[in-house]
């Protein structure tokens, strides 16, 4: 007798780190995060640390939603905020592997102080930034990183300020890894995210990501696919170098890669120096700190 057949059971490929009963997820048709979350999860894995020892936290925004979907200890925290949360969890616990993952608005807007002073004091965290150039959750409006004349909802005619340039400001305020990419590149980006994590100190990686939905459609970019293109069309690859002689241009060519990979200690290998049995003054404390190389 002929058995019914059955519907093949589809599972995601990093179904051991997704809470399934959350999805689907919240991201539009297009949108770039769902992509880059696919990474972190890949890179997650790769690094091979126990689940137990990696933490997440995001704050508020698209990409905040990243925490609610990974399966792993995961908190979402008020707006601009992630950063001195993750700041204290890893400072409660040293040994875990605390990432970082919310969107541009968050992290350089709202958050933009915790950043600049949790990359000075090389907490052992690695941020990850989605830069869609805009405030995407919120409709749209004008961002720190929307580029000089683009259209938002509040800034209909385009925007009249020059973006920041995250990866600039990462490293100028000492961040030890430092890299970007955008969502399409996601064999690097994967890589990339592996190396940030595995990476004793404040590791950035910034990703710019599609918004069709907010950004593209009042950018002659209403199609996911127009996007993806001009993200292919205009990157160039360049590793090691200083991110202030190729500043990003959205009128040219789009300058992405590793670019900064160098030792410093941590705030934690710092605590430890001047509160160890052995106490010196200032300024032998100096002398005593290892140097930065």
């Amino acid at each position: 007798m002929n058995q019914p057949a059955t519907a093949p059971c589809l599972q995601h490929p990093q179904e051991e780190l997704l809470r399934s009963d959350r999805i689907p997820h919240i991201w539009c048709s297009g949108c770039g995060i769902g992509t880059v979350f696919s990474c972190v999860l890949a890179a997650v894995r790769k690094t091979g640390l126990p689940l137990d020892d990696v933490a997440m936290v995001s704050g508020i925004g698209c990409t905040g939603r990243m925490a609610g979907y990974i399966k792993v200890d995961s908190y979402h925290t008020t707006h601009g905020r992630a950063i001195p949360f993750a700041t204290g969890l890893k400072l409660a616990r040293p040994q875990g592997a605390v990432l970082v993952a919310s969107g541009d608005g968050d992290l350089i807007a709202i958050g933009g102080n915790h950043f600049i002073h949790a990359a000075r004091r090389n907490i052992d965290m690695t941020v990850i930034c989605v830069n869609n150039l805009n405030y995407g959750m919120t409709g749209g409006q004008q961002a720190p990183s929307t580029p000089f004349g683009a259209k938002t909802t509040t800034s209909p005619t385009g925007s009249p300020e020059e973006p920041f340039d995250f990866c600039q400001l990462a490293t100028a305020c000492g961040a030890v890894y430092v890299s970007r990419w955008t969502s399409i590149h996601i064999r690097r980006l994967t890589e990339s995210l592996t190396k940030a994590i595995l990476k004793p100190g404040f590791s950035f990686v910034e990703v710019l990501a599609a918004c069709p939905t907010a950004f593209g459609r009042r950018n002659r970019m209403r199609e996911a696919l127009d996007m993806v293109k001009f993200f292919h069309e205009r990157s160039v690859i360049k590793n090691n170098i200083d991110p202030r002689e190729f500043p990003l241009d959205f009128k040219g060519p789009l300058v992405v890669g590793e670019f900064i990979d160098r030792e410093r200690p941590t705030f934690t290998d710092s605590y430890a120096l001047v509160h160890s049995s052995q106490l010196g003054e200032w300024p032998d404390l100096e002398r005593q700190k290892p140097a930065a190389g």
